[in-house]
């Protein structure tokens, strides 16, 4: 996964009656731990790595033993005492016997090395998962914070509207102000209160997804540190989309995942190409019997157990060849199969390719729009700071009337507003590049 170096301390998650503040860190680490798709993805790769290891132990011999005792009455056949029974006698049974496959046409080695790059697949989709729920809870939390600041913002509009509503209810009550101006700063406080509203509603969403992602109860009450943001003008640089996509090509989960299937579904066309040549194997066993009438054909007398462990003991070794003739087309599917599956992989390993270079590309762009459009809302606050200040001056000597003074606080909270919006953009578009480059995200 990419690098995350977040500077603000840990603190526990657990609902209490007073809300608990916690940081990025925080947040990631339970939205980490707790992601369900990431716990999935990991019981995929347990059982991946189990295959990959159950293929490598496919190169040792087996080693099976087993034991047999039994009764038997009537007419048969005694292998062990060499004669025919009619009657009843005791018989044991005791072997063990192993296998080799010495050649396969490389197919368990190519299985090996298959199930191998499989695993490696897996383990870079849990990067690749966790990797994108990262990015969504930075996004998240930032969002989060920006509705913070647009909470507070329509807060403070919200004070200057009753303090202005109040003035001119003071000079309507004396005769100064006309009903319209009074009526003019009513609808102004309503218009304030209503994007008060607005903005805590955003807030309290943003708060609900972000407690989702970290996969806690929504009771759970919670309360986000704002860290001491960077200068803005020091967080970007002037990267270019070749540059950051070369970067990202060698690092990024998405391409790892997609280079490691290709590699896989290679191994498994030079495994099904095994299929189509001969086998061979090399086994032994040791066998040993016993019968109640086994006798020595000598001197006619029955033998004890001790005596036949001696004379039944059989050693067995041997060649098995299999070469295969005529199938019913079986492996020669299963390799032209294998060979339209790898070609498959290799475009999707492309098309991941293109798509990573599609979004970076986008990103870079999006980071440049941030940038312009962070300085033009920080000139437009600047100037309709100003001119709210001005209206106001006039406003209040008289040379300004109510309609101009309503227009100019609008177009202030608009600016100001667009301008808490336009910061943490930059902020978020800045820390995704950070990302694909697999800097340290520090905010």
């Amino acid at each position: 996964m990419l690098a995350l170096t977040l500077t603000i301390g840990y603190h526990n998650l657990n609902a209490q009656e007073s809300p608990q503040k916690v940081d990025l860190k925080a947040v990631l680490e339970s939205a980490l731990a707790n992601n369900l798709q990431i716990k999935q993805a990991q019981f995929q790769e347990a059982v991946t790595d189990e295959n990959f290891k159950q293929s490598r132990y496919q190169l040792l011999p087996n080693l099976n033993g087993s034991m047999s005792g039994n009764k038997q009455y009537g007419l048969f056949f005694d292998q062990t005492a060499g004669t025919l029974i009619n009657g009843s006698t005791n018989a044991a049974n005791a072997s063990l016997s192993s296998n080799l496959l010495v050649f396969n046409g490389f197919r368990l080695q190519n299985q090996i090395r298959q199930n191998k790059s499989l695993l490696m697949a897996d383990k870079s989709n849990v990067e690749k998962i966790k990797n994108d729920l990262t990015l969504t809870v930075i996004n998240t939390y930032l969002q989060t914070l920006t509705n913070k600041d647009l909470i507070t913002a329509s807060q403070q509009q919200v004070d200057l509207s009753r303090a202005q509503l109040n003035v001119e209810q003071r000079n309507f009550d004396v005769g100064n102000k006309t009903l319209a101006d009074l009526s003019q700063a009513k609808a102004q406080l309503a218009t304030n209160e209503l994007n008060l509203t607005n903005a805590q509603n955003a807030y309290d969403l943003s708060l609900l997804d972000l407690k989702q992602l970290m996969e806690i109860n929504p009771e759970t009450q919670i309360e986000l540190v704002v860290p001491t943001l960077p200068e803005l003008t020091s967080v970007t640089k002037n990267y270019t989309g070749k540059e950051v996509f070369d970067i990202a090509l060698n690092n990024y989960p998405d391409i790892k995942l997609a280079k490691y299937n290709s590699e896989a579904f290679k191994y498994g066309v030079k495994a099904a190409k095994g299929g189509l040549y001969p086998s061979l194997g090399i086994g032994g066993q040791l066998f040993n019997s016993y019968s109640s009438n086994a006798i020595d054909f000598t001197t006619r007398r029955k033998l004890g157990f001790s005596d036949q462990i001696d004379r039944n003991f059989l050693q067995v070794i041997g060649l098995n060849l299999q070469i295969p003739i005529f199938d019913n087309y079986r492996n020669r599917s299963s390799l032209n199969i294998a060979k339209i599956r790898y070609q498959d992989a290799l475009v999707t390993e492309q098309l991941a390719k293109n798509n990573l270079n599609k979004i970076i590309n986008q990103a870079v762009l999006d980071l440049r729009s941030a940038e312009k459009r962070y300085a033009s809302t920080q000139s437009s606050l600047t100037s309709s700071q100003d001119a709210f200040e001005v209206i106001k001056k006039r406003y209040d000597v008289g040379l300004a009337n109510a309609i101009e003074l309503n227009t100019s606080q609008t177009n202030y909270n608009r600016a100001q507003f667009d301008f808490i919006q336009a910061k943490y953009d930059l902020l978020f578009r800045a820390k995704v590049i950070d990302f694909y480059l697999g800097n340290p995200i520090n905010l």
